[in-house]
This record gives C-alpha cells, structure tokens and sequence, in this order.
C-alpha cells in the first residue's frame, strides 16, 4: 500500500487484517492517533483521510483497514501542525481555553472539531455538541471544548492582515 501520511508518502507491505490506527502507531510512529475502544465508539483514534479527488475527512482510525487508506492522504494530530510547528487554531484553543484534562480524548477531538469547521464555519453550541457525537471525554463536561471549537472558528474566520506597504 502507498499512502501519504502527514506530508510524508510511506510504503508498505500490510496484513489485510491491520487496522489503521495499527498501521499509524506501531509501523509509522504515529502515536497521537490514540487506541481507545477498538470498537470506534469512543474517537479517541480519529484522523483526517481523503483520495486524491477528495476533502479528507474525520474517520475512526481503528474501524478502516489500513489498506482500505491505499491511495490516501492522511493527517494525524502530529500533521496538523504547521511546517514551522506553529498549532493550528483548533490545537491552540484547546490550549488556551482548557479544552482537556487527561487528553486522552484530545487528538480525536481536535482532528473531528477541524472536520466539523470545515463544513461550518460558525456552528452553534448545539451543533458543536452534535459535531462531535461519536468523540466522548470521560475527564471533562465538554463545555469547555465547545468553547474551544468555538473559539476556534472565530480566530479562521477573522480576514488575514495584509502587509502595508512601507514608503520611506
């Protein structure tokens, strides 16, 4: 199989029977992509895949078959970063508003809150809470990860300065 994982293309020989979330941490390192339930009831092992023709999107890594990401880009926790290591607006948030306590939960959360921006760049606290149905916390009383989602739309949907130019 062949597939680009946080920017990097990787490949490998699999056993049909490897899960994804398999593959990502023991074959590629890629340990932020947490092993919860290995039923995909809790979304602790959420990442961003997509094909070539399409947006990546929130999956349960421990319910996709890591040859089933042949062909695929995927983003884990570690790739969701910028280049420079700068955090993307959901992972600084979660920082900012305390957004975690354990953070088990926290890559899965992040990973699925980016989903969710993606397709709703200003979501009420109900479909936030709805957004992330599927990702449980078993430390926090969500609120302030709704906060954090919250928070975070607001900082992608402010306009991006554009640099003045400077005459002498």
């Amino acid at each position: 199989m062949s597939v680009d994982v946080d920017g990097s293309r990787y490949v490998d020989d699999v056993e049909p029977r490897t899960l994804l979330v398999q593959h990502l941490r023991e074959r590629l390192g890629k340990v932020g992509t947490v092993i919860g339930c290995d039923t995909s009831n809790c979304g602790s092992c959420t990442v961003l895949m997509g094909g070539a023709d399409e947006a990546p999107r929130s999956v349960k890594s421990c319910s996709v078959l890591a040859v089933q990401a042949d062909g695929a880009s995927v983003t884990t926790i570690e790739g969701l970063a910028g280049p420079d290591g700068s955090l993307h607006a959901v992972q600084r948030a979660f920082h900012e508003l305390h957004a975690l306590q354990c953070g088990f939960c926290t890559p899965g959360m992040i990973l699925a809150a980016v989903d969710l921006l993606r397709d709703n760049d200003d979501p009420s606290e109900d479909e936030v809470r709805e957004g992330l149905n599927g990702n449980l916390c078993r430390c926090t009383g969500y609120q302030n990860i709704v906060r954090a989602v919250q928070a975070a739309a607001a900082e992608l949907r402010a306009p991006v300065p554009q640099a003045q130019e400077v005459t002498a």
